[in-house]
């Protein structure tokens, strides 16, 4: 098959001719239509995560859309979105024109989104989608601040907050092209971090009253700012630290307004979890209330692909391997 091989961890994959997957028992076979590249594909492939250096070559991609071949579990010809542990564990990936994948990590879909689509959202949209409701409880009506608005995770959470019922969602950017994904994603309004000192100060003029629930893929002092605007009983709900490793919490506002500081990650979600939150996503996505904005390339191009994730751009790099 035709795939995208990484030969030496810490490089860019490249098109090449790799082995087909052969299905062992327990799991689907998969012709692979879409799949989008992640930070966690490049993470993997640098050999120095905390998974450790991935066994070489191997096609990367740790997740994707497709059409059943072969299954114990599953009809040929059904449409599926999957997960793999390419680069975290031996074995192949969704960036080839085949994948085989464990029964469990296969989720049938249905409905008319475009595979890239569905493939742009994924698990993205499931972080987001599982930490505003199973880490941060979120109830109708309350307010929500989404940090990193302009990013896959962020758009995602946007436009979930709003399909929850939140009374109210801003979302706090880098850059004003960042701030432009976050309104089209549904944040009615967005805090500049570069717009000078106080940002919780902007913050709280932003929303027009403390948050309930802040949604947090960047960490740092970025995080600590919104943790001063947390009403009392608020939540943080940590997705990463794309703008640092540390942050910097008074002990005074925690106690004082009774905060939960969370983390959250998608590997501690069971396959039902991950299955009915990507489900639900899907679902208000086809009702045009959660988009995640994404730029498709064939697979001739996946170097491009890898590089803008690599860039950071905030558009979901989706590599569209056949039409269905």
């Amino acid at each position: 098959m035709r795939a995208a091989v990484l030969t030496q961890p810490g490089e860019t994959p490249a098109l090449a001719e790799h082995p087909d997957p052969v299905p062992g028992e327990g799991r689907t076979l998969v012709r692979v239509t879409a799949a989008p590249v992640v930070p966690l594909d490049l993470l993997c492939a640098s050999g120095t995560s905390y998974f450790g250096r991935p066994a070489v070559p191997y096609v990367p991609g740790v997740q994707g859309v497709g059409v059943v071949v072969s299954s114990a579990a599953l009809a040929p010809g059904t449409r599926v979105w999957f997960a793999t542990s390419a680069g975290m564990s031996p074995g192949d990936g969704s960036l080839g024109e085949l994948c085989a994948v464990p029964d469990a990590d296969v989720v049938p879909l249905a409905g008319d989104l475009p595979d890239p689509v569905v493939a742009a959202l994924g698990l993205s949209a499931v972080a987001g989608w599982m930490a505003l409701t199973w880490r941060g409880r979120l109830q109708p009506g309350e307010r929500v601040l989404v940090l990193g608005a302009g990013g896959a995770v962020g758009q995602a959470a946007l436009g979930a907050a709003r399909a929850l019922g939140a009374g109210r969602v801003v979302g706090v950017c880098r850059s004003p092209a960042a701030a432009d994904r976050a309104r089209r994603a549904g944040a009615e309004d967005v805090v500049l971090t570069g717009d000078g000192g106080d940002l919780a100060g902007r913050i709280r003029q932003t929303v027009g009253s403390d948050v309930d629930l802040v949604v947090d893929p960047v960490f740092g002092a970025v995080a600590a700012a919104a943790c001063s605007v947390l009403a009392p009983g608020g939540r943080l709900v940590n997705l990463g630290g794309a703008a640092g490793d540390a942050a910097e919490f008074s002990s005074a506002v925690l106690r004082s307004r009774s905060i939960d500081v969370l983390g959250y990650t998608n590997n501690a979600l069971t396959g039902e979890q991950r299955a009915a939150a990507l489900t639900a996503v899907l679902r208000h996505a086809a009702a045009g209330q959660l988009r995640v904005e994404h730029a498709v390339l064939p697979l001739a191009r996946v170097q491009e692909a890898w590089a803008a994730t690599a860039a950071g751009g905030g558009s979901r790099s989706v590599v569209e391997l056949s039409v269905r």
